[in-house]
């Protein structure tokens, strides 16, 4: 059976009854080259265990399985339980976990079904949740590597520079967790039901440390959330928003300490500049 074939997936759909749910954000693959390239990029090897979300029909979960150690697929799903055992059944060096990726221990699960492997993620993520589980594989701090499929702008935010017009606070959070890399894009031709828009695949090396010396990592992402809350204001106002026990006149002298303009904007500040003005700010607090 051809997992990406339109019309095996027809036929499995009316087999077994499925039904696409628009509230899932279920759009599946039907160009065989999609699924390889995903797991071709992820790193997947025979020394892996990787953690799959949402394996859907299992057309990328059949190419991880050929490539890694062991495949943990989390799917939240339940009717697609009987097309999984007929389409990736097979497979020993897989196991099916029925469930929400979001509330799962992450680390937890790497440590009871990867021992010994190397953790690597990948998913092809439904649009309508790429941020927070995007954001939940990063933060467990237990991957060498996340390697996603998303919507091609949720990809160039992702990879996106300081001073450019997809700089975000999700720029930051992605960027200060791992080192991204876009890898390639998939037409929307390429999925059942089609999409609206096109689709990127990115692949997020996790940083072993946090970069630029920051100590506190509660207080940096405050930081960062702070300081694009008003995307169009400056830089001093922003932070009011995040930082309301400290006077303007206070934000003021910490950004200056930190080395930058109160003029400027946080959607210009890369990583080290969050960092020196999260030092700043909790410099500031600690003398209120």
């Amino acid at each position: 059976m051809d997992l990406c074939n339109i019309n095996d997936i027809k036929f499995l759909l009316a087999k077994h009854g499925f039904r696409f749910s628009k509230s899932k954000g279920q759009n599946f693959l039907t160009a065989a080259w999609v699924p390889q390239d995903i797991a071709d990029g992820s790193g997947a090897s025979s020394d892996c265990g990787v953690l799959e979300i949402g394996p859907g029909f299992g057309c990328l979960t059949e190419q991880l399985c050929l490539r890694a150690g062991k495949v943990v697929a989390i799917e939240v799903d339940e009717t697609l339980r009987p097309v999984l055992a007929e389409t990736v059944g097979q497979f020993e060096n897989l196991e099916i976990i029925f469930g929400d990726a979001l509330k799962t221990d992450l680390p937890a699960l790497v440590r009871e079904k990867f021992a010994g492997l190397r953790p690597l993620a990948c998913a092809n993520l439904p649009y309508y949740i790429t941020s927070p589980v995007l954001a939940a594989l990063l933060e467990a701090r237990c991957f060498e590597a996340v390697t996603v499929m998303v919507q091609k702008e949720v990809a160039d935010r992702i990879c996106a520079r300081p001073g450019t017009h997809d700089y975000s606070a999700f720029s930051v959070l992605c960027q200060f967790y791992s080192e991204p890399e876009k890898l390639f894009d998939v037409p929307a031709d390429c999925f059942i039901p089609r999409p609206k828009v096109t689709s990127s695949v990115v692949r997020l090396t996790c940083r072993t440390e946090n970069p630029c010396g920051v100590e506190d990592e509660a207080l940096f992402l405050r930081t960062v959330r702070a300081g694009f809350a008003l995307r169009r204001k400056t830089l001093v106002n922003s932070l009011a928003t995040g930082f309301s026990a400290l006077s303007k006149a206070q934000l003021t002298e910490a950004i200056e300490d930190a080395g930058l303009s109160p003029t400027a904007r946080g959607e210009t500040l890369g990583l080290p500049e969050f960092a020196a003005l999260a030092r700043a700010l909790r410099d500031k607090m600690e003398e209120a």
